[in-house]
């Protein structure tokens, strides 16, 4: 999965900031402003997976995803950012007082690979575990964030699934992992503000060729 340029990492983290609060302030998004940021760049407009994730003062506050996606990533983002802000179960909807305190948090996912437990690296797949309608999924960053390795971040996506922790060894059990590229406010920002700070050096001779 190739990188996305940092214009439409901030374009993808500004339409969640403004699903998130129209989200909370019970309005909906104008289909205007998916459309005229996807009409700016091709992997905004592509169907890709992706998850938000809502950290209100470092805690999780939401987290709401799509795997895979037949919609455009811009939309795939505005449509999870609602959700996550709104709809996961485990939390109740976002007010609109806790707004400032919340960073935003995109997970753009790499298609879906079948994969045996041996293939997993921890810190760098998801996993999605799947048996029956019983489906678990953890995005790559879990792993990092609690020092897993790949055998107990495969168990914990079995348990997430309601499975038994070594369901992973059952032949009816199916292992899919991804990858992710992951930025947040936070990151892009302080990303922004080094590239804005930076000195650009004079230009030296030796950096140009000539046809002549």
């Amino acid at each position: 999965m190739s990188s996305l340029p940092s214009a439409d990492r901030r374009d993808l983290l500004e339409i969640a900031r403004s699903s998130l609060t129209l989200a909370a302030s019970g309005q909906p998004l104008p289909d205007r402003i998916l459309s005229d940021r996807s009409s700016r760049s091709e992997n905004l407009g592509r169907p890709t997976g992706a998850f938000v994730s809502l950290h209100y003062r470092s805690r999780l506050r939401g987290c709401v995803g799509q795997l895979t996606a037949e919609l455009p990533l811009i939309d795939v983002v505005a449509y999870c950012a609602r959700a996550a802000a709104l709809s996961d179960p485990r939390f109740a909807p976002v007010l609109p007082d806790e707004l400032l305190g919340i960073e935003i948090e995109i997970s753009v996912l790499s298609p879906l690979e079948t994969v045996v437990p041996a293939q997993i690296e921890a810190g760098r797949h998801g996993i999605l575990v799947t048996r029956g309608r019983q489906r678990g999924v953890l995005l790559p960053q879990v792993a990092s964030d609690f020092h897993w390795t790949a055998m107990r971040f495969l168990e914990e996506t079995c348990e997430k699934a309601g499975l038994a922790r070594d369901a992973w060894k059952d032949s009816g059990t199916r292992i899919e992992a991804f990858t992710a590229e992951v930025f947040s406010e936070g990151s892009t920002l302080a990303e922004d503000k080094v590239l804005s700070e930076t000195p650009m050096d004079p230009p030296k001779l030796n950096d140009y060729s000539s046809s002549t």
